[in-house]
Formats: structure tokens, C-alpha cells, sequence
């Protein structure tokens, strides 16, 4: 179906170890032990009841994300992903991502979940700092996180990505290039570099930390980009640096607009229909209710007011230029009705064009916030 995006699933394992206090996204601390089959069993049913939103598509990239994935035991992992390839068509070159915590990484554990179809792993370091680690909530210590990276360096992945933060609490410019250099030398394929921001709902949130200012903030990227740059490594998307080859093609799906599943608790999907509809989907967000067969929360068609927002909002992270035809193949709209705002971007200088693409300015990516509410749908 040409005129279909590329299809990834995403699977969320909603349990930590205990909540950290910047973290927004959906986990809950484990109060005894992981129902390891039981909640597998409850995934591989979610993932029946949207087989009909998918057309029959082959999946070309599959992301295990958290909570802490890494808590899901080695054969629980086996049965969930030969669970998925018994009803889903995977292709046989698929990235298939597992996040894991330093601390839960273990060599007997990986070379499971490697034996199951894992073939990269997303660290979460965070920082080499103790200290930070600690204000941060992190169980692990920076030992662990480089035995981690050697160990993933050892396992003969296709790769791996470590998460680092940068604008940590009280961390001053030496800190952070230090917390920097010390991933480098750890050679990983891919590094998340991004920036420590106070999300609503959260402990940080109600209780502030002092955070470096915007002038510092400043320092650390323009120097931290250019020690990554001179090290190898190019920046694809405003917070991700990769190795030559080595970009993560299921986030690089999300930010060319392509199509997900998300199944388990509280996980998204965006799934395009044949006629052109593109359905949202979204799952219970507790396990209690997940794990008591409920699993969708809500479901609803994009109208086509907010397509070219929602087109843009991921497109626009990306630092390559955006293929013009895209927009038509994948929103099913002309381009006209989105040209008075791709005007008014390229005579503010946010955007330059040519016959084939559209690429953001380094303007517009200091301003992509005011780019992207050019395409806002009015009430």
C-alpha cells in the first residue's frame, strides 16, 4: 500500500523499581513481584483486538519501553515476541529495542533476551555523577552503568544507545562535558542527549530543583555538540547522535510520521486506514485495569484540521530535509491548504524550500515552538 507508512509497534512494561522524580511517563513502583506471564498473556490479547487496525502490514521495528522493561524476565520475553510473530508479520531485519536500567543488566538475563530477538538496548545512565544520580532517584551507580555498556559491547548487539541528561540540578558546564566524555569513551552506536526539563504531575514539579540558567544551558549544548561532533557522532534529531548507520529506525518512524501500535498500559498508537483515516489509539493507563482485560482507554479519527500539525510536530525534530510529497501521501490533503503557513515559515526564515523538500533554518530550530504553531488547527 504505497500510500501507507511504515509500521512499528511499540510495548509498554509499566513496572520500576521506585519512581524517579522527574519521570512523567507511566510507571508505577513494584509493589512485590512482576506477574511476568500473566501480563504478557494480557499484551498478546491487546495486541489481537488492534490486528484489524493494521491492514495485514509487516512490522518493521518493535520498541520495549517503560517502567523498566529490563524487570521482565528472559522467558517471559521469549513468549512475548514469539506471541507477536505469530500474529503480526515481522520482517526479518527488524530493530527490535529493549530500555533497560544499569542495574538490572545482567549478562546471563541479556544473552535471554538476545536469544528471544533483542538486538539493541537503550541504557538509561542518565549520569556518571553519583551525586546527581542520587538527586535524580537513580538506584544505579556510575560502576554499573559502564559494566552495562561494556556488557552490550560484549553481547555483539546490531547496537546500543546510552540516555544521558544534561541541565541536572546544580551541574555546572564541567559536569556535564564531563558526564559527556566519559559516554564517548564507552564508544556506544547511539547517544540520547537531552536536556533535564520540570515536567507537570511529577516530585520535581512540586518541589522544584535549581536548574542551570538559560546562558549555561547554552554553554553545555553548543560545547557537548561539539565534542560528540569530533567524536563521530551526528546529530539526526534535536536530542539523538548517532554513529554513521547506527540511527534508531523506530524513533526515526515516529518523527517521519510513520504508523505504531502501542500496546499495554498506557501506550499510543497512530495507525493510517487504507481510505486515508488515521486512528489514535490509546490504552488503560493502571495495569489493575489493563490486567482486568480492559485494555483500550480511547480511540478517535484525526480530523483533517490537525493533521498538518501533528505532520509537522514530528517532522520538523528531524534535521533532514522533509520530502514535500510526504505531506500529500501521508495527511491525504493538497498542499495548498497548508500554504499561507509554509509562507509565512519561509519569510520569517524558519523554513527553506525547493521543488522536492522543506528544511527547518538553524532560526527555525531555535524557534521551533513558533514554526509549529503556524500549523495549529484554529478553534
Amino acid at each position: 500500500m504505497p500510500n501507507i507508512p511504515p509500521l512499528s509497534l511499540y510495548i509498554h512494561i509499566p513496572w520500576c523499581v521506585q519512581k524517579c522524580p522527574y519521570c512523567d511517563f507511566n510507571s508505577h513502583a513494584l509493589k512485590g513481584d512482576v506477574p511476568h506471564e500473566e501480563y504478557v498473556h494480557h499484551l498478546l490479547a491487546d495486541l489481537e483486538m488492534d490486528l484489524p487496525l493494521t491492514s495485514g502490514r509487516e512490522v518493521s521495528t518493535i520498541f520495549i519501553g517503560g517502567g523498566t522493561p529490563s524487570l521482565l524476565s528472559s522467558e517471559a520475553m521469549h513468549m512475548l515476541l514469539d506471541g507477536v510473530r505469530g500474529r503480526l508479520p515481522l520482517s526479518p531485519t527488524a530493530e527490535i529495542t529493549m530500555e533497560a536500567n544499569p542495574g538490572t543488566v545482567e549478562a546471563a538475563r541479556f544473552s535471554g533476551y538476545q536469544r528471544a530477538g533483542i538486538n539493541r538496548i537503550s541504557i538509561g545512565v542518565q549520569s556518571f555523577n553519583q551525586q546527581k544520580l542520587t538527586r535524580l532517584g537513580r538506584i544505579h551507580g556510575p560502576a554499573e552503568a559502564k559494566r552495562a555498556a561494556a556488557l552490550a559491547m560484549d553481547l555483539g548487539l546490531r547496537s546500543f544507545n546510552l540516555d544521558l541528561m544534561h541541565g541536572l540540578p546544580d551541574q555546572s558546564l564541567a559536569e556535564a562535558l564531563d558526564d559527556l566524555r566519559q559516554a564517548i569513551a564507552l564508544n556506544p552506536p547511539h547517544l540520547s542527549w537531552y536536556q533535564l526539563t520540570i515536567e507537570p504531575n511529577t516530585l520535581f514539579a512540586s518541589r522544584p530543583p535549581i536548574l542551570p540558567d538559560d546562558d549555561a544551558l547554552w554553554d553545555i549544548f553548543e560545547q557537548g555538540h561539539q565534542l560528540l561532533t569530533a567524536a563521530g557522532y551526528q546529530q539526526y534529531e534535536t536530542s539523538a547522535y548517532a554513529k554513521p548507520g547506527y540511527r534508531c529506525e523506530h524513533n526515526l518512524n515516529y518523527w517521519r510520521f510513520g504508523d505504531y501500535l502501542g500496546i499495554g498500559c498506557g501506550a499510543h498508537g497512530k495507525l493510517t486506514q487504507s481510505d486515508g483515516r488515521i486512528i489514535r489509539t490509546s490504552k488503560t493507563r493502571h495495569p489493575r485495569g489493563f490486567m482486568a482485560g480492559n485494555y483500550l482507554d480511547r480511540q478517535h479519527e484525526v480530523a483533517d484540521s490537525e493533521k498538518p500539525f501533528e505532520f509537522f510536530m514530528n517532522r520538523f525534530r528531524l534535521l533532514e530535509a522533509a520530502p514535500r510529497e510526504e505531506f500529500q501521501r501521508y495527511t491525504r490533503l493538497p498542499e495548498s491548504v497548508i500554504r499561507p503557513q509554509l509562507d509565512a515559515a519561509l519569510n520569517q526564515g524558519y523554513l527553506t524550500e525547493t521543488t522536492q523538500n522543506w528544511q527547518v533554518t538553524e532560526k527555525g530550530k531555535l524557534f521551533l515552538n513558533s514554526l509549529l504553531e503556524l500549523f495549529l488547527a484554529e478553534e
